[in-house]
């Protein structure tokens, strides 16, 4: 089982990249797809999809959506390192890399956010690069081709999972990451620049420890020492501290407050 799931995670990994490279990817831009044809098609007819000989074509469904993957057949039809996903829906194996067959399943219950959001990326891809052909009817779409609460539910939870994204981005914004290093002889060093965890802004921050509720610890992040706290204005009366006065931040053991870097030793 394990070597079937890291195999699909890596094979699912080598055609992301692929697609990233020859297409590109807007992590922002919310999923638009061409309209798909009103072909409504059961499971047991989309299983006639996987490419074999004698075969109608080779189709793909994910959360619903049926694509014709034909011109990806090195990929999709039999022999492929992607033909497990052929002629079924297994849009839970897209999230999770899960090839065997309990992994082959369109059940998206209970995944988490980053899996939902690598589901709208798999979307975006196939809407791109495949030519939509119908919609399955079963778990996503019922008899007549219209949503279920099932997928309105996976949609709800995409959304709620960019909510949380963007989210992070900002929190990463206003606390970005410190620059760290470690060595057996001297123990850790944190320091801040105006380019650490991969955020370039104007100033460099003071290293501090920042808890986040739920989380059970703390990472270092850099913090401004100066201006308005995070979204107030400029021109407000305010302590022209920063952020240092957030209760989430706690400094660090022997480091001066206002040191740009600690040296935390082993």
């Amino acid at each position: 089982r394990r070597g079937a799931m890291w195999r699909g995670a890596a094979a699912l990994l080598c055609l992301g990249a692929a697609w990233v490279l020859g297409w590109g990817f807007d992590p922002r831009g919310w999923l638009v797809l061409p309209a798909a044809r009103t072909h409504l098609l059961r499971a047991a007819e989309l299983a006639r999809y996987r490419g074999a000989a004698g075969q109608p074509g080779l189709y793909l469904a994910l959360l619903g959506r049926v694509f014709d993957v034909e011109r990806g057949r090195r990929h999709y039809g039999p022999g492929g390192a992607y033909s497990g996903l052929a002629g079924r829906d297994a849009t839970r194996a897209f999230a999770t890399g899960d090839f065997t067959p309990a992994g082959l399943v369109d059940d998206v219950s209970a995944l988490p956010p980053g899996a939902m959001l690598a589901l709208r990326r798999w979307l975006s891809f196939y809407g791109d690069n495949y030519r939509p052909v119908g919609k399955l009817v079963g778990r996503f779409y019922d008899e007549k081709g219209a949503p279920t609460a099932a997928l309105r539910q996976a949609e709800a939870a995409i959304e709620e999972a960019l909510k949380l994204q963007a989210e992070s981005e900002q929190r990463k914004q206003q606390f970005p990451p410190c620059n760290s290093e470690w060595s057996s002889a001297k123990g850790s060093r944190v320091w801040c620049s105006r380019q650490s965890g991969g955020v370039l802004r104007a100033w460099a921050g003071v290293p501090r420890k920042l808890y986040s509720p739920g989380a059970g610890g703390s990472r270092c992040v850099c913090v401004r020492t100066s201006g308005p706290p995070w979204g107030q204005p400029a021109a407000g009366q305010h302590s022209d501290r920063g952020d240092l006065d957030d209760p989430h931040l706690q400094e660090y053991d022997g480091c001066h407050p206002q040191a740009q870097q600690c040296i935390l030793t082993a």
